[in-house]
């Protein structure tokens, strides 16, 4: 958030331009920039700007076969294009560099549509003539708060793990929320030289309901008095050496202990300052500020509460110059709130307060472009991540002269929205194991994709054999990720609440960014060809079967589909060693009966005793032997049910899994064989639609809006999810409103071990909501 009374900018004759940016890493995609907006506080600058960004993406596209032999000829065309897509960008520098960014930017901007520049915050005001003069744009001010709340709608409605808690004295320094759906209404308490207190009911709809002129200004010039330390940080780094009860009055210092016709501890502060009418002493700079620090938290910590009740609000959102990320003020809230409200309300900080002006200036003067239409998401390759100020988690300092920060959001092509079939959107966490708060396992995935990365780097450079420089990318892209990763060792945090899903992620932005948008499109072009070879010999063979036995054969080839996932280093061994594994092979790997997870007697019965479903929605895995001849076979026999069936692939590539322009072009081939997906196709009884997603896991409160239409339209009744990524790493604990299967063989040993099984385990669970 914009800071306002800030020390530290100086006039214009002092601002430093001794430093040299690496323009690669800070100002990116400057020269393709189309909008331009800064919030510029008493320390620091928050610049944003929209650029488009050209990135090669992978197409595929049949061939045309009329009249040729096609025994020999790839499935389809594969063709790597380019692709313009939108991007934000956002930079926080301290003021000193000001001039240096605007002169570096001036250097390097070819063009920009607008001649305006929109900018809050104090410092608006104060350096309007420079960015006039530097950029030649036109300063257009826009105000304080409307901008902060337009940034903190931003976000809260596009950044998953954007809210968290703060708990200095827990394992996990930073516990963040999950998102509700409907973000309003909220309680924000910005926390400047003063406490504004706003109250958020709608996108538009907001209201200063109370405040306080003892805020941040008031820590900082009474400390100042206090201590003769003029600095901010200085002071709040006094104050976290500090002991607050060598000053504060204590209630046991009152009462001899606690207070027990009140309920109240003795531990807890009757006075502050209290100590100091009686002491014959001198007080140490620590100590005043620490007890100056609990005297002002607790102030607005009781009035947030009590506004908060007022208002009947449940969610309180602090930020502004004092909170910044600083753990000993976000810490002395933090108990404030705790304290004041006895446990029912929640003091929650924002990972990216800081730049909530820039990002609220930028929107309001982007509106023509309805930037709120779309769905964003953060770029994890090109944004800094949280970074923790505590000495104990991160040895570093808190002054980072010379550092940006960096946040990127890239416009999704479509908007995203939940799945209509989730029990409880406002509890659903995607995620089965947080790597934040289980340290042992953080350990073992951190280095298993550590180990993993020369040989993903490697099948990146050698799936453009063409590219003269894919071996350098390839090797830049295996730095960014090994920093990434080392980074996350350090502050697991960063990026929210680190899990599996969230290390494939940040992979797969990595590779993209250095132009591997699918290393393993010449895989799945071979496996997917390879496959269909088969598909009509399967499909007799289960035909030849009996209901009972064939639904068992359905269940398993399924499951030995699943088998086949390049993401799982002892399938990927295997498939590289053995050319010769198939099908049969896989089927022989997969464990026997009773599974690890099973449910499979109480799906046949209802089979059997259940009439068919209305519509089934199933989420594809991967492609080749797992969709032509586990997913479709079992499609199949739905639709010979009675039930439709929605079938969902990623929009985008992630390792070898399916995606849905190959999903056309596999089923077009399917139909072409087969009379019951012909006619289902047909009759628009199976339909293939895109996730929204590009990931090997699955977010069902982040899919495409079309998908959810389409699943409420329907009125689907079952949805199947297979996969280690999508039912085991994700969605394991996910509760539906409606009947569901989640299946999948697990390919990790030490996961495996997790659970209590073997490699090869398998996980069969047919759940039924409670009615």
């Amino acid at each position: 958030m914009a800071e306002r009374g800030g020390r530290g900018s100086g006039g214009h004759g002092s601002l430093d331009k001794s430093i040299t940016l690496p323009p690669d890493e800070i100002f990116r995609n400057l020269e393709n920039a189309k909008r331009f907006a800064i919030d510029i506080g008493g320390s620091l600058t928050k610049l944003a700007y929209y650029s488009t960004v050209q990135h090669k993406v992978a197409r595929v596209r049949s061939f045309d076969h009329s009249g040729k032999d096609i025994e020999n000829e790839p499935l389809y065309e594969i063709s790597v294009q380019e692709e313009i897509t939108a991007r934000l960008h956002f930079i926080k520098f301290e003021n000193t560099y000001i001039e240096t960014c605007l002169d570096f930017i001036k250097d390097h901007l070819v063009n920009t549509e607008t001649k305006v520049i929109k900018a809050t915050g104090g410092g608006a005001y104060k350096f309007k003539d420079l960015i006039e003069k530097k950029l030649g744009l036109k300063v257009d001010k826009e105000d304080v708060m409307t901008c902060l709340i337009k940034g903190c709608n931003f976000v809260l409605r596009n950044i998953p793990h954007e809210v968290f808690a703060y708990q200095k004295d827990s394992d996990t320094e930073f516990r963040f929320q999950t998102n509700h759906p409907n973000i309003f209404p909220y309680l924000l308490v910005n926390i400047g030289s003063g406490v504004s207190i706003v109250k958020v009911e709608t996108e538009d709809k907001f209201e200063w309901i109370g405040g306080s002129s003892i805020g941040g200004g008031t820590f900082w010039g009474l400390g100042a008095l206090l201590t003769k330390t003029k600095k901010f940080d200085e002071l709040l780094q006094l104050a976290s050496k500090g002991q607050h009860t060598n000053v504060d009055m204590l209630v046991k210092d009152v009462y001899g202990g606690a207070y027990q016709t009140l309920g109240l501890s003795g531990n807890l502060i009757a006075s502050s300052f209290g100590k100091s009418t009686t002491a014959d002493k001198e007080f140490s700079k620590e100590d005043m500020a620490k007890s100056l620090l609990h005297m002002i938290s607790n102030d607005i910590g009781q009035l947030a509460c009590l506004y908060a009740k007022l208002h009947n609000l449940d969610k309180i959102y602090f930020g502004g110059f004092f909170i910044r990320g600083h753990p000993v003020t976000m810490r002395t809230i933090t108990y404030s709130i705790n304290f004041f409200s006895k446990g029912e309300v929640q003091a929650l900080f924002l990972r990216h307060e800081g730049y909530l002006g820039a990002i609220g200036a930028f929107l309001k003067g982007a509106e023509q472009d309805n930037p709120n239409q779309y769905s964003w998401g953060e770029n994890y390759a090109g944004s800094s991540g949280l970074m923790s100020t505590s000495p104990d988690v991160y040895p570093m300092q808190r002054t980072r002269s010379g550092t940006f920060d960096l946040l990127e959001m890239d416009r999704l092509e479509r908007p995203l929205v939940n799945l209509p079939l989730l029990k409880d959107p406002s509890t659903y966490i995607p995620d089965t194991v947080d790597l934040t708060d289980d340290a042992m396992a953080r350990k073992y995935w951190l280095t298993c994709f550590e180990e993993a990365l020369d040989g993903v780097a490697k099948r990146a450079a050698a799936s453009q054999p063409d590219s003269l420089d894919a071996l350098e990318r390839a090797e830049k892209f295996r730095q960014k990720y090994w920093n990434k990763l080392q980074t996350l060792r350090q502050q697991p945090f960063a990026y929210g609440t680190l899990t599996v899903r969230s290390l494939l992620d940040t992979r797969e932005h990595c590779l993209n960014e250095f132009n591997f948008p699918d290393p393993y499109s010449k895989v799945k072009q071979k496996e997917n060809g390879i496959a269909l070879k088969c598909f009509q010999s399967v499909i007799e063979s289960l035909d030849s079967l009996g209901w009972e036995e064939r639904q068992f054969a359905l269940v398993k080839g399924l499951l030995a589909g699943n088998v086949f996932d390049w993401g799982a280093k002892a399938v990927s061994d295997v498939l590289e060693s053995e050319p010769q594994f198939g099908f049969e092979e896989a089927k022989s790997k997969l464990q026997e009966r009773p599974w690890l997870e099973d449910s499979y007697s109480q799906w046949l019965e209802r089979l059997k005793e259940g009439p068919p479903h209305k519509c089934a929605l199933i989420f594809a895995d991967n492609s080749g032997i797992d969709i032509i001849l586990g997913v479709f076979p079992f499609v199949r026999e739905l639709l010979s049910r009675g039930t439709e069936v929605i079938l969902a692939c990623n929009s985008g590539p992630a390792l070898n899994d399916v995606t849905y322009s190959e999903s056309l072009i596999v089923t077009e081939r399917i139909a072409a064989m087969d009379p019951v997906i012909q006619s289902a196709l047909k009759e628009e009884k199976l339909l293939l639609v895109q996730t929204g997603s590009s990931s090997p896991c699955l977010d069902l409160s982040r899919l495409d809006k079309g998908l959810a239409v389409l699943v409420r339209e329907r009125k689907t009744d079952l949805v199947i999810i297979e996969g280690m990524g999508r039912a085991i790493h994700t969605n394991y604990y996910a509760a539906l409103k409606c009947e569901s299967l989640k299946l999948a063989v697990i390919k990790n040993s030490w996961l495996a071990d997790r659970l209590g099984g073997k490699i090869f385990s398998v996980i069969f669970k047919y759940e039924v909501p409670c009615k």
